[in-house]
């Protein structure tokens, strides 16, 4: 059976929510410049009406083009270029100007982007890519018959597509539709108490699945969305205070860099109602002096590939409850929403306890752009479809689910099957150490070694080598140690592991 176009379900009703709300309020404000949820609707409207009269054909069969690109940094070109591309009835593509143009090419290709919305940036990098496609520019969207109103669409079509890394080095798209993301917003609004009061960050990158929690969650309850500007970061305690900021988001990794800065200090952030952190393992510490620095925040952790429509579970930190269940010193992550299944894979048997996580549900992609990347990803089990995560957890009685680490990060050393996480957890109880990432690289002989990489103070690596012998077994205890001042990061701020690979892979055995 064919489905209707609808309305009330699509992701950019969210938009529509908050312009009944808070018409005249800001919706959106990047530096200096800002724009009313009554100028983003009209000119995401008019930017609409462009895509639909340059193209005929659509998602579906419908006149519209199919899929848009969002080619540009936090920008109000970005911001408004999103929303017109949702309400045209296209998939949006929101993609990173500043990545290298190969990579850009073939998401542009894999996505089958018919026009693309672009600053003065992506312009540049969409010429670089030498693929011959239309830009929406200011004069030909200024031009345009705006629409009357968004047009339908059907819970089935697609509301964007985001690229993750593949493990061929190929990037994976993944498509996600309205309905899951209906599914997924629904279940926000029951959970937080957001208003139109609010003033919502929107700190991670546009291509990053967080940033539509981060853009959505404010929109749909009428509440100002706030870019975060790269230089905000050196004092981020001064820009909340100034911009009156409640909501914030985060990966993990940025607590440091806050730390390093001199920003965590106790009660700093004194007007943050609410804290996420999402995208990697949130530390116990890290949380524990978040929660100093704004006190009067909740903070939660959550958790969810990009398959599972931006985040799968969460877990409420307690100062209390939470160091006790926690697993080499990670925040759990929370039970998995409502309305789900999970099961726990330990090799090919269920396991009550431990394993990898595979959820089933609304949230769920309905698969790859390339159907070759469903392979090993998706399984068929009590007649349900699943979706393999990676992620090795442990489920406490409560149903709690607590993050392990990823299967991939479960190597063997001499014969000794180890938990890469186990070690860094075993390294931040050394003193002067403030966090830990350890990699491996190969071996002289053959094999695998292991190769430690931590921030703090600076330590002998006699020392470090010394107090890990007292806790892990000799196969734990890695053959090199260095010291950085920081973790880099990649595209998404996480830290960037497969960077430090590479780095220790070069590195000549026995460097400090």
């Amino acid at each position: 059976m064919t489905e209707t176009p609808v309305t009330g379900h699509g992701l950019h009703e969210r938009f529509l929510r908050g312009l009944a709300v808070s018409p005249r309020r800001t919706a959106i404000r990047v530096d200096a410049e800002s724009l009313t949820y009554e100028e983003a609707h009209e000119l995401a409207l008019r930017r609409a009406g462009a895509l639909r009269a340059a193209t005929t054909h659509g998602p579906n069969g419908q006149n519209g083009p199919n899929a848009v690109a969002v080619l540009a940094d936090k920008s109000l070109t970005a911001y408004v270029g999103i929303l017109a591309a949702l309400y045209s009835g296209a998939t949006v593509v929101p993609l990173n100007p500043r990545f290298p143009a190969e990579r850009t090419r073939r998401m542009l290709t894999a996505a089958g982007v018919s026009t693309v919305i672009a600053d003065p940036v992506g312009q540049a990098a969409l010429a670089e890519t030498e693929l011959d496609l239309p830009v929406l520019d200011e004069a030909a969207a200024s031009a345009a018959r705006p629409l009357d109103a968004p047009a339908a669409v059907r819970p089935s079509d697609i509301a964007y597509v985001l690229f993750t890394s593949g493990s061929t080095g190929q990037p994976k798209g993944v498509p996600m539709t309205h309905a899951a993301n209906d599914f997924y917003f629904s279940l926000l609004d029951d959970r937080y108490d957001f208003g139109a009061t609010d003033v919502f960050c929107q700190n991670v990158g546009l291509n990053f699945d967080c940033a539509m929690f981060e853009m959505f969650c404010g929109w749909g309850h009428g509440a100002a969305v706030h870019a975060v500007p790269p230089a905000a970061h050196r004092d981020l305690p001064a820009f909340f205070a100034e911009r009156r900021m409640t909501v914030w988001f985060s990966t993990p990794s940025g607590i440091a860099f806050i730390r390093r800065m001199g920003g965590l200090t106790p009660g700093s952030m004194p007007t943050l109602r609410w804290s996420f952190f999402a995208g990697e393992a949130l530390l116990c510490e890290d949380a524990a002096d978040w929660q100093a620095a704004a006190p009067r925040s909740l903070i939660e952790n959550l958790y969810g590939p990009t398959e599972l429509t931006i985040t799968i579970s969460g877990h409420r930190w307690s100062r209390e409850i939470s160091p006790s269940q926690a697993v080499n010193g990670v925040v759990p992550i929370g039970p998995v929403h409502p309305g789900h299944e999970h099961l726990l894979l330990d090799g090919d048997e269920e396991s009550e306890v431990e394993g990898e996580l595979c959820v089933s549900g609304p949230q769920m992609t309905p698969g790859y752009l390339d159907p070759e990347d469903d392979k090993g990803r998706f399984i068929e089990r009590a007649g349900r479809r699943w979706y393999r995560t990676g992620d090795r957890v442990r489920q406490l009685a409560d149903g709690t689910l607590v993050y392990l680490g990823r299967l991939d990060a479960q190597v063997q050393i001499q014969g000794v099957r180890v938990e890469l996480s186990e070690i860094d957890h075993a390294v931040r109880q050394c003193a002067g150490v403030q966090n830990a990432a350890t990699v491996t690289r190969p071996a002289p002989g053959g094999g695998l070694e292991l190769v430690l990489y931590y921030t703090g103070k600076r330590v002998p690596a006699a020392t470090l080598r010394r107090e890990l012998s007292a806790l892990l077994p000799e196969a734990m205890v890695p053959k090199a140690f260095r010291h950085v001042t920081e973790f880099p990061l990649n595209s998404n701020r996480k830290v960037d592991r497969k960077r430090l690979a590479r780095e220790a892979a070069g590195m000549s055995e026995g460097h400090p």
